[in-house]
């Protein structure tokens, strides 16, 4: 490891942002009121109060990220993503076995256990490549790029699986990789190698959502999202801890001795963490309370208000050529959805 080095930290303007992985969530519509702290809430009222947690918390791990990997030159992408693994299986144990959100599922194999462990491999690829991105990338298009991923999703879904989308679900795709096209050519702060890697983080998405539905299709393996987070974070944290050792070097040290001249840096990862779970858990809650169909379309309005936070708040260069690729982009992506709704697969 060689000797502990103190790190100053520094204040940059680059525009790094952590992803907070987010397992997929099953359709389970609930209805009527229900009681929150003694007090009953109507269930639009209730509704309303979860997506816009879920909103909350989405933008507060940008912003918490942000902070931490510019602002406080904290410059420990895949260190701070092990941590979030494990903060999310402490988390998810608790709301399991406390609070009873779901029922626990166990394990009930050897075979289950490395379908398991193929799909936390996969996640953590993402991750890693997406973060190593935002040290190339600004934030808005980082979000371009990763509102691609139905185009890599259909093309896994074809190698893999051999299912193939009618012609005009296809077509749909055409305004999502032409928004890229635009939105590359006029990006004022591109950088090949980010841009490349955090295709890889995208297509990681696209793989472990098409994977997952292959693994995990057994009525004995099937596991509730909740639950695969719980096995998956801890297994996806194991795997990190090598590349975070090889190639972030000696942060844990690091980390110990810089809290000891600004304890802030504590909190603010304990904050970091815990946003990051309640990313998982809003995203779970808002499709138990609408639908999945709802998770999607507040997912893609959420990747342009969060473009444009990040430029509000980041100050980063954007141009209307940019700007235009991601609305094409985002169209596309809803079209997209439209299109998978309207017309059946074809085999």
């Amino acid at each position: 490891m060689g000797e502990m080095q103190t790190q100053t930290w520094i204040r940059r303007s680059s525009n790094p942002k952590l992803e907070a992985g987010v397992i997929d969530m099953p359709s389970t519509p609930t209805h009527g009121d229900s009681k929150y702290g003694g007090l009953y809430l109507p269930a639009n009222m209730k509704t309303a109060f979860i997506i816009a947690s879920w909103y909350f918390s989405n933008i507060g791990v940008l912003l918490l990220n942000k902070y931490l990997l510019s602002f406080y030159g904290y410059r420990y992408p895949i260190f701070l993503t092990m941590i979030h693994m494990c903060g999310c299986a402490l988390y998810s144990y608790a709301a399991i076995s406390w609070l009873e959100i779901v029922q626990m599922q166990y394990i009930l194999s050897k075979r289950q256990f490395l379908k398991i462990f193929a799909l936390s491999a996969i996640f953590s690829f993402s991750v890693v490549c997406g973060n190593t991105s935002l040290k190339y990338l600004p934030v808005s298009f980082n979000q371009a790029i990763g509102a691609t991923t139905p185009f890599f999703t259909a093309i896994f879904a074809v190698l893999i699986t051999c299912k193939r989308e009618s012609t005009v679900v296809y077509m749909a795709l055409v305004p999502v990789v032409l928004g890229i096209v635009v939105a590359s050519r006029s990006e004022p702060l591109f950088h090949l190698l980010g841009f490349l890697v955090c295709l890889g983080s995208t297509a990681g998405r696209a793989l472990k959502s098409v994977v997952q539905g292959i693994l995990l299709t057994s009525e004995a393996e099937k596991l509730h999202s909740m639950n695969l987070l719980l096995y998956m974070a801890p297994l996806s944290a194991l795997l990190l801890l090598p590349f975070t050792i090889m190639w972030e070097g000696n942060v844990f040290a690091i980390t110990a001795e810089n809290a000891k001249d600004d304890s802030s840096i504590l909190l603010l990862l304990f904050a970091n963490v815990t946003v990051a779970y309640l990313v998982n858990l809003t995203n779970f809650l808002v499709t138990k309370h609408t639908s999945a169909l709802t998770l999607q379309v507040l997912g893609n309005a959420k990747a342009a208000v969060a473009a444009v936070v990040s430029v509000l708040i980041f100050r980063n260069p954007v141009t209307i050529m940019g700007m235009t690729g991601f609305v094409i982009t985002i169209i596309g992506v809803v079209l997209y959805s439209e299109a998978k709704k309207r017309f059946k697969v074809v085999h």
